[in-house]
């Protein structure tokens, strides 16, 4: 188990010898040891004890704390594993702007590459019209690219590209029962929305996770940026696996009719539409198979896991940043 998700509201953690015991009232107990364990992203109210969290320093697994529909709060790690000549490193190359250039079209091409490519193959035996409008729109915006000079104008063909984008990956699904024609965030205002969401909630505090793993800071973004201080390197990165983990994974998990309608709810509060408790818990198992799948990385002879790859991502990162070898991004080509 490299992830331990805690969900439900009231949840306790503490430290046992060797596990974690993960109590919630009126439910047995779950032991789990704690050699098991690469991260925990705990989600609302739930506590977890001093023991537990020391457990977690000693051994270098790192806690992510969210809001109940997960949004991001902060994260626990052990202070051992930052890197102060990465961070300064990180620093200086903000002020670079040939770095942040190349950083950036690479993030966007690789996005870009990745949503053509899902695109083409879910497309291949429907040959639906509008899908293949949307592909020969991405493609012109691909081969735009190399001619672009600044970071505003990137930013611009990323969003060009997802609204060619969302319209035909909802012409691709098969389920009478969803729909899905614009992609809109927060609040999720549908079954689709809520589902990308979700899947793009995980698949951020894996790739974070995995930048702090690396001695890297979340903070020092490139494409990403804002006034607050938010995990931009994050976002950053995630970008280019949002199509290849996320959207195939959540449309097959439709089209198999894994979920029903009845499986959401409105959130009076927010006006959005969440999975229930016991979908997540579906959708949570499934997402832990998508992210153990075995894939092809051009870094490795041998086939790795999803989440191996984002780690295999990172690390290219790092070494354009410290190395100066241009950012490669991964490229789903089947």
């Amino acid at each position: 188990m490299a992830t331990l998700y805690l969900l439900e509201q009231g949840t306790s953690v503490y430290r046992e010898n060797l596990r974690f015991v993960v109590w919630v009232p009126d439910k047995p107990k779950v032991e789990i040891p704690i050699r098991e364990v690469d991260r925990i992203l705990v989600f609302g109210n739930v506590q977890v004890s001093t023991q537990a969290i020391n457990a977690c320093l000693k051994d270098k697994i790192v806690v992510l704390f969210l809001s109940l529909s997960g949004q991001y709060n902060g994260h626990l790690w052990n202070w051992e594993s930052s890197h102060l000549g990465n961070e300064l490193m990180q620093i200086e190359k903000r002020q670079d702007s040939r770095f942040q250039l190349q950083v950036c079209q690479a993030i966007v091409r690789g996005k870009l590459l990745n949503s053509k490519q899902l695109l083409l193959r879910l497309n291949r035996k429907r040959k639906v019209a509008e899908v293949m409008q949307a592909i020969a729109g991405i493609s012109s915006d691909i081969n735009a690219l190399a001619a672009v000079n600044n970071i505003d104008s990137l930013r611009g063909y990323e969003g060009i590209g997802a609204a060619r984008y969302f319209p035909a990956l909802g012409k691709l699904i098969a389920n009478p029962a969803f729909n899905f024609s614009l992609r809109f965030r927060q609040p999720p205002t549908d079954p689709v929305n809520s589902l990308l969401s979700f899947g793009y909630t995980l698949l951020f505090n894996n790739v974070l996770s995995s930048i702090v793993a690396e001695g890297l800071s979340p903070y020092f973004g490139n494409f990403h940026y804002g006034e607050d201080k938010k995990p931009y390197l994050a976002f950053d990165l995630m970008e280019e696996f949002r199509s290849p983990i996320v959207d195939s994974f959540v449309l097959k998990l439709i089209n198999q009719s894994v979920f029903k309608p009845t499986d959401f709810e409105r959130v009076a509060s927010t006006g959005g539409v969440y999975l229930r408790d016991s979908g997540r818990r579906v959708f949570l198992e499934h997402f832990e198979r998508r992210m153990n799948e075995d894939i092809s990385h051009p870094d490795l002879q041998s086939q790795v896991s999803y989440r191996e790859v984002i780690q295999l991502q990172i690390r290219r990162y790092k070494r354009c940043l410290v190395h100066g070898v241009a950012y490669e991004p991964f490229l789903r080509t089947t």
